[in-house]
């Protein structure tokens, strides 16, 4: 049985999010989606590749890699096919949505943080860690966003998409505040010497197994002080299209409800948690605080 979330949390008014009207609620449901889901794949696949989608090609090379995920925030494709779905597509709606609230929560966290240290008479720079990292968009955007000055850890297996991230992290005059490291997050205790205020583990959850999500959040309470705060989300089938998702692209996403992924954040020592629910309804991203013993 999962955990419970302590308190639900208010959308900001102040974000534009995306949402769908009724009517278009009910096109996706009875005439869109369906057809995505049931047309014969290899015929998709074949329109996908004759119509050179850029979005495909990332997802058949790296099913919810970094590539596809710039896709679907940046919404500027060139391609009809792209265009279509990664505009009106209730999942990169719902992504774009999952990354404005996401940023917006870690601004709040930074300055909040800051804003505590600088009354106890100072402390260090609020910082940030970003675990899964790719090229860390939504962090960028965070410390973009908020007004007290911080720096961010990004964390990733892979560097493939540090180069790009490096680039916009200068775009936007933050290059000497994020550091991109090639690790397994499972190692933080051996490269992290110094603790993180925030935990970003957005966009990673809905990859890895109960086992995994446990053992890699439990590594990030190692090295985080107790109250700390870690934003991660849940996913659910709202957007209507997995089987479309599972057949043409190759993606395998794994949906848990807030109280299943919180149960599997209480396993690694994290409690009073908070839930956001993004106008889809497809993402739920979720503050919990690390909690002041150690997990079992």
């Amino acid at each position: 049985m999962g955990a419970e979330p302590r308190q639900i949390g208010e959308l900001p008014a102040d974000i534009e999010f995306e949402r769908l009207s009724p009517l278009r609620r009910a096109a996706k449901r009875v005439l869109v989606n369906p057809l995505a889901n049931y047309l014969p794949a290899g015929l998709v696949r074949g329109l996908l590749r004759f119509g050179k989608s850029e979005l495909a090609a990332a997802n058949w090379a790296d099913p919810g890699g970094w590539q596809s995920m710039v896709i679907s925030y940046n919404g500027q494709c060139r391609q009809i096919a792209d265009k279509i779905m990664v505009a009106g597509g209730t999942m990169p709606m719902a992504l774009r949505n999952r990354k404005r609230l996401g940023s917006y929560l870690i601004a709040s966290f930074i300055d909040s943080v800051a804003a505590a240290r600088e009354a106890a008479g100072g402390g260090p720079t609020v910082h940030v860690l970003c675990l899964g990292a790719g090229p860390g968009q939504i962090i960028i955007e965070a410390l973009s966003r908020a007004s007290s000055p911080a720096k961010a850890t990004l964390v990733d297996i892979s560097s493939d998409a540090f180069e790009f991230g490096r680039a916009l992290a200068a775009q936007r005059g933050l290059g000497d505040r994020v550091q991109y490291i090639q690790a397994d997050v499972r190692d933080l205790h051996e490269f992290l010497h110094e603790p993180p205020d925030i935990v970003k583990m957005l966009g990673i959850c809905e990859y890895l197994s109960d086992e995994q999500i446990v053992t890699i959040a439990s590594a990030a309470a190692e090295v985080m002080p107790a109250g700390s705060a870690i934003v991660f989300n849940s996913l659910s089938k709202a957007h209507g299209t997995d089987r479309f998702f599972r057949r043409a692209f190759g993606l395998h996403m794994i949906y848990r409800s807030p109280e299943e992924v919180t149960a599997l954040m209480q396993r690694s020592g994290f409690g009073d948690f908070v839930l956001h629910r993004e106008p889809l309804g497809v993402y739920h991203v979720i503050v919990g605080r690390r909690a002041g013993a150690a997990a079992d």
